[in-house]
């Protein structure tokens, strides 16, 4: 996660959310709001016409490895409310996740696992006695191999990412554009970030957006910055559930009884997939094909190969049993996962209220 909070004020700044402080001029006492919204998509867009019916795209059906750029284009996004004149902003909190990333190394392995055993399921089905049926296995499964084939490490921010965060950025510089007129200073522009390198990484490329134009730097006029970690093991704001035992232990008891609760679905897809294309998948070869799909639609625009394997209404329960793992396991699907994220809250509100003072004194 990085964390960036601008405060434009003398004295000074899980996952996808913006929060402003609004003050209407001429008011003794600020009026507060709280704005909760769609990372890189709700808070930035103008007001939307009515949703027309979209074309399906499997690339918007990612859950969380869907892009940035992807989810902003689509017609299901709420626009913000528009400011109101009688409020002007004060200060911005924003906590966010990191762009894009590269499969990590874990999931690297996973993959070359993958393509041995489609390279397995394609010889037994060449030596099987219906030919008819090699007809139905994809060309693009025979002889397949993982684009992150021999890498030793992963989990990189990748340039999509990179560019994720720059983009954001200048999208909140551009909506906010008061906001950010003050003269950079380290204790008003709060830049910060964990100890993750694809989070850091992001800090950087979302610091570069923000700030371009207001320095001497190259061509682009950039000035340096800085960016503030806590360690792993104390990150009680942004990286708490690395700090919290009652969490780790939480998850690991819980996590069996997630996987208990997909299994219906993978089996479901897995016979689905043996009947269309006379293979002998496993329920472990379709959760690994279907993140290869969210792996190549994401990282290579590619949805033609493992994508293709699934059709709508199997991309939809694929995704939901994403969507459930983020529910029980990170979500509101049990009452630690987000009071871990009370002293993240409490820091966001106590900046808020010093924003007020100081704009008030």
């Amino acid at each position: 996660k990085t964390r960036t909070s601008p405060l434009p004020t003398e004295s000074e700044g899980q996952r996808s959310k913006s929060r402003l402080a609004m003050a209407p001029p001429a008011t003794p006492l600020p009026f507060l709001v709280l704005l909760a919204t769609l990372l890189a998509a709700a808070p930035l867009l103008p007001p939307a016409a009515a949703a027309e019916p979209e074309a399906f795209d499997v690339r918007r059906h990612l859950s969380t490895v869907t892009r940035y750029d992807v989810s902003r284009a689509s017609n299901s996004v709420v626009s913000a409310p528009a400011i109101s004149d009688e409020c002007r902003v004060i200060h911005l909190n924003l906590v966010a996740r990191h762009g894009t990333r590269a499969p990590t190394k874990k999931r690297i392995k996973e993959l070359d696992r993958l393509a041995v055993r489609l390279g397995t399921l394609v010889d037994e089905a060449k030596q099987g006695p219906d030919t008819a049926s090699l007809k139905k296995i994809p060309s693009w499964m025979k002889g397949w191999e993982s684009r992150w084939k021999g890498r030793v490490k992963g989990g990189e921010l990748v340039s999509e990412g990179e560019e994720e965060l720059f983009n954001f950025a200048n999208r909140v510089k551009e909506r906010f554009q008061d906001l950010f007129d003050e003269e950079y200073h380290p204790d008003v522009y709060s830049i910060r970030a964990t100890q993750v390198p694809r989070a850091s990484a992001s800090a950087v490329a979302f610091g570069l957006g923000l700030l371009s134009g207001k320095g001497k730097l190259g061509a682009g006029n950039n000035r340096a910055f800085s960016v503030l970690s806590e360690s792993r093991a104390s990150d009680i704001c942004l990286r708490f559930f690395d700090s919290c035992k009652t969490y780790k232990d939480y998850r690991k008891r819980k996590e069996p009884d997630v996987d208990k609760q997909k299994e219906p679905i993978l089996e479901h897809v897995t016979s689905a997939l043996v009947s269309r294309y006379h293979l002998k998948f496993t329920t472990q070869d379709v959760s690994s094909l279907w993140f290869l799909c969210k792996q190549e639609a994401s990282l290579l625009n590619i949805t033609n190969q493992a994508c293709q394997l699934f059709n709508e209404d199997e991309v939809h329960l694929l995704e939901w049993t994403d969507d459930l793992e983020g529910f029980v396991l990170k979500g509101y699907g049990e009452s630690i996962n987000y009071k871990m994220g009370l002293p993240l809250l409490k820091d966001v509100v106590q900046s808020m209220e010093e924003a007020i003072i100081a704009k008030e004194g």
